[in-house]
């Protein structure tokens, strides 16, 4: 596995096999349009990943849905040179069977293999409130929370003053998202988990 300190030795574009080979296992880095970014985790950026994928574990064992959390995973769109890697992912176990890279790769490239995905937002923002909006809209994945913690999306999406901001995206019939901002004590509706029972600020304070 490449080092980061590789980045400047790699041909750009990358293209999607040679980012998997030299990035594939390393969880800090995703590609989009053949550019890799470095998803600068940090402690409190795991912490709110984390309270997401144990309350929805939770979810999935009482209710008894066929869904799996994977500790590493990649998503494949349909635009060439870009592999997300989303913070947490829910994947329908039944769907598997029709990945073409599952029995081999941690990669899905099927909406429907998708039941959720979340994103926790660090300086590269832009690409989880515009580019992964648009692209996992498209892709059919029924519902994208972006966990502002520090609020540092831009105004148009967070609103002024900016603060801590959690943004629940669920897909609409016309295959467009549509968006619940969250603060504070508001509680998450989900579409996914309906019995799900959270507020936005048990999700944002874990990285407070």
């Amino acid at each position: 596995m490449a080092l980061a300190t590789d980045r400047s030795t790699q041909p750009l574009p990358l293209s999607f096999d040679d980012f998997l080979a030299h990035y594939g296992d390393d969880a800090r880095y995703e590609l989009i349009d053949g550019e890799l970014f470095d998803l600068e985790p940090t402690g409190p950026h795991e912490e709110v990943a984390a309270v997401i994928a144990r309350w929805l574990n939770y979810e999935i064992i009482q209710q008894g849905f066929d869904y799996f959390i994977p500790h590493r995973c990649l998503i494949k769109p349909l635009a060439t040179g870009t592999g997300f890697r989303p913070d947490v992912i829910v994947l329908n176990r039944s769907a598997l069977p029709q990945e073409p890279l599952w029995a081999s790769q941690p990669v899905v490239t099927l909406g429907s293999t998708i039941k959720f995905v979340a994103e926790v937002v660090s300086s590269n923002w832009q690409n989880d409130y515009a580019r992964k909006f648009e692209d996992y809209a498209l892709l059919g994945i029924p519902e994208y929370w972006i966990a502002d913690y520090q609020g540092l999306g831009g105004e148009f999406f967070i609103g002024r003053p900016k603060q801590p901001t959690l943004t629940v995206c669920v897909l609409n019939e016309e295959g467009r998202y549509e968006r619940q901002i969250l603060r504070g004590d508001q509680p998450i509706v989900s579409a996914v988990f309906p019995k799900l029972t959270l507020t936005a600020e048990a999700v944002l304070g874990a990285g407070r």
